[in-house]
């Protein structure tokens, strides 16, 4: 809540650099409209895609993982998880999926932050969904292997008051819509970064709610790329921003144009991959292979040529057979039947030839 007070952001100077990257990102969100419309096969591809890269690399950050076999497994059957990690991983997408289909169902508050965290949580041994009940701190480890304290968040006592004014000051800004979503959302996650409301799962509850309030705003792309995997593969940076923009937090003299800077730039990396992306699965020569391939990897184990159809309406069955019949010989698919009652079958076993730190969380 501490930069959600009025005159706190009033004495933040936006540069003019920030304001030129405000205004691309209204450029993107437009153009964004454009893509929605003329490109719905290749938006459902994407979003199958982001769906499964933000699950993974959102967890991974904090050190959850399982075998590469195991997780495809996991996100192509529902399957019941054999331990904590595959638990938490199969918690994440369950909320992750509920913000992309129906984002505006959700309203900002305590209740529902309470709720991811509880979901991400609901099949392990853990009681999610209830603020911290013992202080905690942010740590890191230095070179020489010495771990120190980076940063002493709210403690257990006063982190439900917090947590009440910072949804109380949010939504009034929000409401009143005088400060750009582009400006409050990372306002917002940074101060919730801070609270620390949870002993665990802070930073993956922070990032869902990233990608919810980014698509309530209109910003929809975290649908289609992985905005958590551009925030992996930036770590040591986020965490570098998270430290400069948190000195001073605790008596509301920090700055947030570290910040700010980080997340508009993450949400414009996310742009210009989702632009590249369109217009490379869309116009270059082989996209109908490409839209093929990706299609298949959301299709269920066992499927039919006219199952491919129905998500590739744009590829015609000859091509569809072309495509299928190369990775059949490349040991991806097996084919049981003949004619147009044949069956197709995914090799899991099968390649496709084609081409720290602690308390965080």
């Amino acid at each position: 809540m501490k930069s959600l007070d009025s005159d706190f952001l009033n004495r933040q100077a936006v540069p003019i650099e920030m304001s030129g990257l405000l205004q691309k990102l209204g450029e993107f969100k437009g153009r964004q409209d454009l893509f929605q419309h003329q490109t719905p096969q290749t938006l459902r591809t994407l979003r199958d895609i982001a769906i499964i890269e933000s699950t993974e690399s959102s967890n991974r950050i904090e050190g959850v993982t399982v075998p590469q076999k195991r997780f495809k497994e996991l996100m192509a059957h529902p399957v019941s998880p054999k331990d904590r990690s595959e638990a938490e991983i199969l918690g994440y997408r369950l909320v992750l999926s509920r913000i992309h289909t129906n984002p505006h169902d959700f309203v900002i508050n305590e209740a529902t932050i309470c709720e991811f965290h509880q979901q991400i949580y609901a099949k392990t041994n853990v009681s999610g969904g209830q603020w911290k009940k013992k202080d905690n701190t942010i740590e890191e480890r230095l070179s020489d292997g010495r771990w120190v304290s980076r940063f002493i968040p709210v403690s257990a006592r006063e982190t439900p008051y917090y947590m009440k004014e910072l949804c109380a000051r949010f939504n009034r800004f929000w409401d009143k819509g005088q400060v750009s979503p582009l400006i409050l959302i990372p306002a917002f996650v940074f101060d919730f970064l801070c609270i620390h409301p949870f002993l665990a799962g802070n930073g993956r509850v922070s990032r869902l709610l990233t990608v919810l309030l980014l698509n309530q705003a209109g910003y929809n792309v975290g649908k289609f790329i992985s905005i958590e995997r551009l925030i992996e593969e930036s770590k040591e940076t986020y965490y570098e921003t998270l430290q400069k923009s948190s000195q001073g937090w605790s008596e509301g003299k920090h700055s947030l144009k570290p910040w700010w800077e980080y997340s508009l730039g993450i949400l414009i990396g996310s742009y210009q991959e989702f632009e590249k992306r369109v217009g490379t699965i869309s116009s270059v020569r082989g996209a109908k292979t490409i839209l093929v391939e990706e299609a298949i990897k959301s299709l269920p184990v066992t499927f039919s040529i006219a199952d491919l159809q129905r998500v590739c309406p744009t590829v015609g069955r000859d091509m569809i057979r072309v495509i299928l019949n190369r990775l059949r010989k490349e040991g991806v698919l097996l084919c049981q039947g003949t004619g147009r009652s044949a069956l197709w079958e995914k090799r899991s076993n099968k390649p496709h030839k084609r081409g720290n730190k602690r308390g965080n969380d």
